[in-house]
């Protein structure tokens, strides 16, 4: 009987471990977020991308994201920070910095200095901008002289319509709009590629440098006056277009970006195709997020979004300037009133919670572990990426855990994401916060194409990325 037993039982262990062997590791067994949507939850994600495209559609640039931005959050009831006694629980204020970066804010029932939830995105993109003094003859053709911004492949930028937009600020106090290749019938602007006809000796040009960076110029104007070069006669047109003069240039931010409009991509329509998508996907799902809150939070929440994030967050509506420091000073005085010290500050900044939201690379269907390493890449629809870079770019982990039961609790898919060793890299304006004494973890949701003309996400990502940005907002800290 007792061998009966002792067979019966190593018969048990073996079908154990036999189950245990077939079983898939947890992230092999993760399912999309497609397959994880009811009914009701699948329309809303095909809803909540129509007002992802839309907003992209116009805000191709960091002035034109933060004027829509700011436009939608005052028809939701956010107004301008102007005086401290608008600081009181529920109140929903914008902190416009120089129209190029914004903060709204919620304000919570407890002070400041008991804690924030923060998230933080960047609202430029790579592109073209213009020199200084742009217009250039050659062979008869008017050129824009140009400099790229943010890490491009140059040779990405040829042979598309591309759109001049952006302002010129003039001597006499105005600021001149430009928008020109946006809509239907406007013309567009193309950087002209060599034919293969006659491109031999171009041909020994390495992959990075298909096309120089001096090498940039879109056609601007071509047809000469009666008595004046071509290149006068487009000086004549934009001064008389616009009323500038061609030295108004000087004082002026114009950018090149694709003129093409967003799009559903795939037979299914479970994609965005679009440019701009890194990061004002993260920049959408921020402010969609709180201006759709509610109820007041228990601590004051803040959808921060920055320039310059794509050359080092500098300048005056980068991350690295004072403006969200000095903003944080400002309600906490409001709070404290004369008993105000630097002390106040200081306690509010380490009790903040930061989520550095920006989008990734995911790993690419066409080159795979080339490119990638797939046991620790993000896919592409199966949720929001925790990115995990090592070393000192890393949250504590309880911060970790902490996000994960959150994101567990709302039943919103999550994954990891780390770069390939030796060959992926990229930062975020996270390491500015956490130099303030502030907990951060990134985030972000995977693209394909990334920082190409016309970038790829996956509708159920962009949706579940706005879902956590809401819960956390509320979040209590447990």
């Amino acid at each position: 009987m007792n061998r009966i037993r002792e067979f019966a039982a190593y018969c048990a262990l073996a079908a154990l471990s036999t189950t245990a062997v077939a079983q898939e590791s947890v992230w092999q067994g993760k399912k999309s977020g497609w397959q994880q949507l009811t009914p009701a939850q699948r329309t809303e994600v095909f809803q909540f991308a129509e007002g992802y495209k839309g907003y992209l559609d116009v805000a191709r640039s960091a002035l034109a994201s933060n004027r829509e931005v700011i436009r939608q959050a005052r028809a939701a009831g956010f107004a301008e920070f102007t005086d401290a006694a608008q600081v009181k629980p529920g109140a929903k204020l914008i902190f416009n910095n120089r129209d190029r970066a914004v903060v709204l804010a919620i304000i919570g029932t407890e002070p400041v200095t008991a804690g924030t939830r923060v998230v933080a995105a960047h609202q430029d993109s790579p592109h073209i901008d213009l020199k200084a003094r742009p217009l250039v003859g050659r062979y008869g053709i008017v050129l824009l002289k140009t400099m790229h911004y943010g890490g491009i492949k140059k040779y990405q930028w040829a042979n598309i319509p591309l759109a001049l937009i952006g302002r010129v600020n003039t001597l006499d106090g105005r600021t001149v709009e430009v928008s020109i290749g946006t809509k239907a019938g406007e013309p567009v602007f193309v950087i002209p590629d060599n034919a293969p006809h006659s491109d031999k000796p171009l041909r020994a040009r390495t992959y990075e440098n298909v096309l120089g960076g001096e090498e940039l110029n879109p056609v601007f104007a071509t047809i000469p006056g009666e008595a004046s070069s071509a290149v006068a006669e487009a000086i004549r047109a934009l001064t008389t277009t616009y009323k500038i003069s061609e030295e108004d240039l000087v004082s002026s931010e114009l950018t090149l970006v694709p003129s093409a409009a967003p799009a559903d991509s795939g037979i299914d329509r479970g994609m965005v195709a679009a440019y701009g998508q890194d990061d004002r996907l993260s920049s959408w799902c921020a402010v969609r997020a709180i201006i759709e809150m509610k109820s007041t939070p228990r601590y004051t929440a803040m959808a921060y979004l920055t320039n310059f994030e794509e050359s080092g967050s500098g300048n005056t509506t980068g991350a690295q300037s004072e403006f969200f420091w000095t903003m944080y000073a400002r309600l906490i005085a409001a709070q404290q009133g004369g008993r105000y010290s630097d002390l106040d500050l200081r306690t509010a900044l380490r009790n903040g919670v930061v989520i550095s939201a920006d989008a990734n690379d995911g790993i690419n269907p066409v080159f795979g572990e080339a490119t990638s390493e797939s046991s620790n890449a993000s896919l592409t629809g199966f949720g929001v990426a925790y990115k995990s870079y090592g070393g000192q770019f890393d949250p504590p982990s309880e911060l970790v855990a902490r996000m994960r039961g959150l994101l567990d609790r709302n039943r919103i898919p999550w994954q990891t994401q780390t770069p390939r060793v030796d060959v992926g890299g990229g930062g975020t304006i996270g390491g500015f916060f956490s130099r303030r004494d502030m907990s951060v973890i990134d985030f972000g949701v995977p693209l394909l194409s990334m920082h190409s003309p016309y970038e790829l996400s996956s509708k159920v990502d962009v949706w579940n990325f706005y879902r956590f940005m809401g819960v956390f907002y509320l979040w209590d800290g447990k």
